[in-house]
């Protein structure tokens, strides 16, 4: 199984433990919710679903409301699947939420393991900020290192494209040292309308009551501010 393949099937393990859906319902809050899978078309989840459902951690049910149950004879097509988490699927993605290895905070995974951090338990969420955050460390540490050999050779441009490269990295090393401070300090970050579990929304950035990666928060120096 390949990285991108196995975080869609947790993607969709996840958004079907809130609620069954329609493979069109999937799709569109793969899209719009979880931003990393937007390029994502049916020729991918489908057989996703169908690899899920094989490995018995979903069922596929015929839709039943009045609208399905019209659209099958007027139009020639067969009524809608709804795609529905079965016991073992739940205890499968609850397994795939306590695991805190590097694929947990590697790039393609970290957004959808954060989307599900209202569902994660404090522990496991503080070992995926924590391994996140040591990772781009790691990186920034380097990338200061290769700018520094290389300045000399670098046209203006190159050298303006790596800065921001540098100041994207540094913005989200703040925001992730902001969510571990709230972690340490055992404050559950809310939703201030709703009193639930923020939640992020990839399509604008917004968290709920999270910080935002490259927003201007309390942690920046004076005069700092995301570009």
């Amino acid at each position: 199984m390949s990285r991108r393949s196995g975080i869609l099937e947790f993607a969709v393990l996840g958004l079907l433990r809130e609620s069954p859906m329609h493979g069109y319902e999937l799709r569109k809050r793969l899209n719009t919710s979880l931003g990393v899978f937007r390029a994502f078309s049916y020729g991918t989840l489908y057989p996703c679903l169908k690899a899920l459902a094989a490995s018995g951690w979903l069922t596929e049910e015929p839709g039943n409301t009045h609208e399905d149950a019209l659209a099958a004879p007027l139009t020639g097509r067969r009524a809608k699947i709804v795609y529905r988490l079965t016991a073992e699927g739940k205890e499968h993605f609850e397994e795939l939420l306590s695991q805190t290895g590097p694929d947990a905070y590697e790039d393609e995974h970290f957004a959808a393991r954060f989307a599900f951090f209202g569902q994660t338990s404090r522990d496991v969420r503080m070992r995926v900020l924590e391994g996140r955050r040591s990772r781009l460390e790691e990186r920034l540490e380097k990338m200061r290192a290769s700018l520094t050999r290389t300045r000399e050779r670098l046209d203006d441009y190159t050298l303006e494209l790596q800065r921001h490269g540098m100041e994207s990295v540094e913005r989200e090393v703040r925001w992730l040292n902001e969510l571990i401070e709230s972690e340490r300090a055992g404050r559950d970050l809310r939703s201030p309308s709703s009193g639930g579990p923020a939640q992020q929304d990839t399509t604008t950035g917004s968290t709920g009551g999270l910080p935002r990666p490259g927003s201007t928060s309390r942690t920046d120096p004076p005069g700092d501010t995301a570009t």
